[in-house]
């Protein structure tokens, strides 16, 4: 099946609606008036979406489960780390969110505060790698992006080593509660320390995003001041550490991992527990400031306490990403014995609307527990690219100029930038057909390539996309000179009037129910029912409302299945030529 990313325009989100099924489950029905079966199409297995990972190392819980104490034992704590993210790559994971900064403890040389225990298995001793750095190159080796995760207001239990050291640098700074220590939110110091510990990573690593964790009050804290006020402290704590990591890198991306239900809904209650009103946790205002580019709510619950809050996440989105947290842990017989369909109708839904999906955490989902990593290898079977930050900057890479295949060495000629992306990856594309589609993500072999050669089947015929930081990616070069051409083929443009698109249908086809417009990089624009020709006409869709440039159209017929009917170019002035 081809597939692509859909993205819904922020005025067909406020037409937004939801149903309540027997079940009492809820699910969103957008109500997209003449696209509704190509919305279900094109989200079956979508190109761009978030599959994430939290990936712990605190306590080693998920890693590491051997101590870095000589050459062996750091090779083989190494080794383990490579076990998992080959397991995490198979099952389509593209995002690793890699507990960085533990306890006021860290994985990489700080010269804030003190290695964490995990590594070395004494707290304050290196193990005589940098953890970090490791981890990052291993991640970019397959693909994937890594965000490191920084543990913010809580600094472990009172007398430990982070604790410890932070209370003598930092006098008054800590707070503690219940034999725990927690930077003081309302304490200005809080915000420039958690910003400086930020740059250092930012700075320092080629890392692919910021990911903040319990950026909030903690849940026993007793709150002397309006909850307004609360929230404005925490918000000050954000923007301190936006400003330091985009002042450096504006492509990295600003994460956080809120509490799952943002606020009580008009028709379900959060039961107390929610992140606006308990915690002081305004993410969505943070997405919609732009302080940040993604969203991990943690969505730890099941049936009406996890779908209802889920579509508010996604209404609430501003264009921006939302990758809600699975709770896999709960599955585990020792925790609360969940089934798997609980966890694989939630990703259902979120895929439904749009959203991608994070497992809580790496070892339940490597140890297979119930089968969840047999199913998501199914679910997520296809390559998928983490969506763009067009917010941040739409301005796509030029192709590269130059491609061969000499044997089974596929090579092509660098790209360029078009923004202030400091490198360039690439994305392989291989197929039988020509030209190679790239909206099929079928055809993905490689994501985020760091070279301009692969090693390849000959027999097939291949495509070389550049892709920037931010995610934008360039138009295809084929392989196959038959196949090059503006927009990356040679086959004969439809006819366009800048008001309709025209086209033929034949047997395969005929049954078409309606066609879509998509950018040549597969994300879908609109769909359009199909007008019937008048005699001696061809079929036509209206496209009038679309901006100039180059597009691809397809079909969706009732069963689903889709074809490419061509490539064609609005040039309403004139400015656009093909070659």
């Amino acid at each position: 099946m081809n597939t692509t990313h859909f993205h819904i325009p922020n005025k067909a989100r406020h037409k937004a609606k939801s149903l309540i099924i027997s079940s009492g489950l809820m699910i969103s029905a957008l109500l997209y008036s003449h696209n509704s079966l190509a919305q279900s199409y094109f989200n079956a297995s979508p190109k761009h979406e978030v599959r994430a990972m939290w990936l712990t190392t605190i306590g080693g819980l998920d890693w590491p489960h051997t101590y870095a104490t000589s050459q062996y034992s750091r090779k083989k704590q190494q080794e383990e780390l490579i076990a998992i993210l080959d397991k995490l790559s198979k099952a389509g994971i593209n995002t690793v969110l890699l507990q960085t900064r533990v306890r006021a403890t860290t994985i990489y040389p700080s010269k804030y505060e003190p290695w964490d225990g995990c590594l070395s298995g004494v707290p304050g001793k290196s193990p005589d790698y940098d953890a970090l750095q490791f981890a990052i190159d291993e991640c970019h080796k397959r693909g994937m992006e890594l965000h490191a995760w920084v543990v913010t207001l809580p600094v472990g239990v009172w007398n430990g080593k982070g604790c410890a050291d932070l209370r003598k640098r930092k006098p008054g700074l800590i707070k503690q509660i219940d034999g725990h220590g927690y930077m003081n939110p309302e304490d200005p110091r809080t915000a420039s320390y958690i910003a400086d510990i930020c740059e250092e990573i930012t700075r320092n690593y080629d890392i692919d995003g910021i990911h903040l964790d319990y950026i909030r009050y903690p849940e026993t804290w007793k709150l002397k001041v309006s909850k307004e006020r609360g929230r404005e402290y925490i918000n000050d704590i954000v923007k301190a550490i936006h400003h330091k990591v985009k002042s450096l890198k504006p492509w990295v991306k600003m994460s956080c991992s809120p509490i799952g239900k943002f606020n009580d809904l008009s028709r379900y209650w959060s039961h107390g527990w929610n992140a606006y009103d308990k915690v002081c946790q305004d993410a969505q205002s943070w997405l919609k400031t732009g302080l940040m580019d993604e969203l991990y709510p943690m969505m730890y619950f099941k049936d009406n306490n996890f779908y209802p809050f889920a579509l508010d996440w996604k209404e609430n989105d501003y264009g921006k990403i939302i990758a809600p947290g699975l709770g896999i842990y709960f599955m585990s017989p020792k925790e609360k014995d969940w089934s798997l369909t609980t966890i694989t109708q939630e990703m259902e839904m979120l895929r439904r609307d749009g959203m991608g999906h994070t497992y809580f955490r790496s070892k339940f989902f490597t140890d297979n527990t119930k089968g969840i990593y047999d199913f998501a290898t199914r679910f997520d079977a296809t390559p998928a690219l983490v969506p763009p930050m067009t917010w941040a900057s739409n301005n796509r890479p030029l192709s590269p100029e130059s491609i061969s295949i000499n044997g089974d060495q596929l090579t092509w000629s660098n790209a360029r930038a078009t923004n202030d992306s400091p490198t360039l990856l690439y994305n392989i594309y291989a197929s039988r057909e020509c030209p190679v589609d790239i909206a099929d993500s079928r055809n993905l072999i490689k994501t985020r390539h760091n070279g301009t050669s692969l090693k390849i089947d000959p027999q097939y015929n291949y495509a070389v996309t550049a892709i920037d930081r931010y995610g934008n990616e360039s138009n295809a070069i084929q392989s196959n000179s038959g196949c090059e051409g503006q927009a990356g083929t040679k086959e004969s443009l439809l006819v366009c009037d800048g008001k309709n698109v025209f086209f033929n249908l034949n047997d395969r086809n005929i049954d078409a129910g309606s066609v879509v417009i998509c950018t040549m990089q597969g994300s879908m624009i609109e769909a359009r029912n199909i007008q019937k020709p008048r005699e001696g006409k061809d079929f036509s869709a209206y496209i009038g409302n679309i901006e100039d440039g180059f597009y691809q159209l397809r079909t969706i017929a009732p069963k689903g299945i889709s074809h490419k009917l061509g490539y064609f170019i609005i040039d309403r002035k004139g400015i656009i030529r093909a070659e």
